[in-house]
């Protein structure tokens, strides 16, 4: 038997779709703003010429002068300016630990302003960059910006949507990363043709848009109900869930007395990351690691990272590659729209599975036509029109199964799995893991093409195979699941049962440690 199970919900909550949540989670979203921007144009900037000639010399000269003749694979193989692109994601990943607490102690609104200020900040030092010092200041608080973001955007969507709508309004973060990647995108375009090579300027400065919209709009954001139980506030909670829900006292009332209780539970744990740990909550921190590392897995920021880049690798022009990387873009948006209409009506695992398998064929694909073109040795001729258009096409297939699965669902399931009690560790658990794994693929992909050469394409591939056996047999069906009746999924499971008594099955969701395996 695979080890999906679908459970029904014990007791779905009553609860509409009202404009105003439809407004604070759009909103809240739009967090991920600031975290594709910064996707979309690292890339793109890393192949201006004024750009590398004025802060990586080395790369810039290597470009220049290797002959065609020469392997390909290796043009741009430089640690520093690797670095350039993946320091933010090392200060994402610290500040996720800061974040998780604070996020707590404060609320989810606050972070996200916090998060859009240290944002802003690294926008304006980048912009004013006079050398690779600055550069990588200015990134690391876009860093510190992007952890606090997506630490409390996730939470916040999950716990303010109907759990009926959660799946469609989670997967509106990912949305507004991909609009982000393909803003980012659109502005390298323009920017690289300003005469006098000022354009990164501009491009990097530009990120100072998302990051005051966000600033502005958290601040005229409610919390959550969940976080003002988090903070002893139970009046405001309950009127806070009634406004959200749009309905009277005896409407939220099975509803509140479970946030209720689950917020209880959470206050007695003293120590919630030692919390984690217990036997109880095995799935959900299994889940939370794997899950982001495998996305991260995907290979998927190696395009979206160096898609200017990896192009101009393959023998594409500077504005033809630009040019492809805005149609990755575009490809991604589109194809998450699928993600958000699907969600929530042919489930997680679905979407999952058939975003795996089709991703795997066109990594292998991809691999297949940069190995016959230019082999172990990284020499070929001129492109052809139809070699150029099958390797676009290729990668716009993988960016398009990503973008309808692994990519919002890598994000909206962790953050729904989750009791109160241990909710806020293990989102920044599932931050934390995937700012590592993001930060190591920056880091490492150009010298990994310059030495594993096609085959890179091959290692992807294979860990897509992976993760998509994993999701098989490891992850249950969570679709119109109530956050607070997760528990129940584990108990039904022909693995996670083994972790979960009968006991630690609550009725209504409520989180208790009596009778669980320890």
């Amino acid at each position: 038997m695979a080890g999906g199970v679908v459970v029904a919900a014990a007791s779905g909550y009553p609860g509409k779709m009202t404009p105003y949540v439809c407004f604070t989670c759009i909103v809240a979203a739009m967090g991920g703003l600031i975290f594709g921007y910064d996707i979309g144009i690292s890339g793109g900037v890393t192949s201006m010429d004024h750009f590398l000639r004025r802060f990586f010399h080395s790369v810039y000269k290597q470009e220049h002068e290797r002959a065609q003749s020469n392997n390909q694979y290796c043009t741009f193989d430089s640690v520093p300016l690797t670095l350039f692109t993946s320091s933010l994601y090392i200060a994402a990943l610290l500040s996720s630990f800061v974040a998780s607490s604070f996020t707590k102690r404060y609320g989810r609104k606050v972070s996200m302003l916090t998060g859009g200020a240290l944002f802003l900040v690294g926008a304006v030092i980048n912009a004013a960059a006079m050398n690779i010092a600055m550069l990588i200041i200015g990134r690391l608080f876009l860093g510190a910006g992007v952890g606090f973001s997506i630490q409390s955007v996730p939470l916040y969507v999950s716990e303010m949507a109907p759990y009926k709508y959660r799946g469609a309004l989670n997967v509106l973060f990912q949305l507004s990363i991909t609009i982000g990647i393909l803003a980012a995108n659109i502005v390298n375009y323009f920017t690289v043709k300003i005469a006098g090579g000022w354009g990164w300027r501009v491009s990097l400065g530009l990120a100072a848009v998302p990051a005051l919209f966000i600033a502005v709009s958290a601040s005229i954001l409610p919390d959550t109900p969940n976080s003002m139980l988090d903070r002893n506030k139970p009046e405001e909670a309950r009127a806070m869930l009634k406004r959200i829900r749009d309905l009277d006292d005896e409407g939220i009332r099975a509803e509140f007395e479970d946030l209720v209780a689950a917020s209880k539970a959470s206050h007695l744990v003293e120590h919630p990351w030692r919390n984690i740990w217990k036997r109880q909550y095995r799935p959900q921190l299994t889940l939370c690691t794997l899950i982001p590392l495998f996305q991260q897995m995907t290979g998927i920021n190696v395009v979206m990272f160096y898609a200017p880049v990896l192009f101009k690798t393959l023998g594409f022009g500077s504005d033809a590659s630009l040019m492809s990387a805005v149609i990755t873009g575009v490809v991604n948006v589109v194809a998450t729209f699928l993600s958000v209409y699907g969600t929530d009506r042919w489930g997680r695992r679905k979407l999952f599975l058939a975003g795996g398998g089709i991703m795997f064929a066109f990594q292998v694909m991809v691999a297949v036509l940069i190995g016959i073109k230019f082999g172990s040795t990284g020499v070929a001729d001129n492109l052809t029109t139809g070699y150029a258009a099958g390797v676009i096409v290729c990668i716009c297939a993988f960016v398009a199964a990503f973008a309808f699965s692994w990519g919002p669902l890598g994000w909206l399931v962790p953050s729904e799995i989750s009791p109160l009690a241990v909710r806020s560790p293990n989102q920044s658990i599932t931050v934390s893991v995937n700012m590592l794994f993001t930060f190591l693929i920056a880091q490492l992909f150009l010298t990994m093409l310059c030495h594993m050469k096609y085959g890179l394409f091959i290692f992807f591939a294979g860990f897509v195979a992976i993760m998509s056996v994993f999701i098989y047999y490891f992850v249950p069906e969570t679709m119109n699941i109530p956050i607070e009746e997760m528990t129940g999924v584990w108990k039904e499971h022909p693995y996670w049962k083994n972790f979960v008594t009968d006991s630690a099955v609550i009725d209504k969701g409520q989180d208790v440690e009596k009778g669980v395996k320890q």
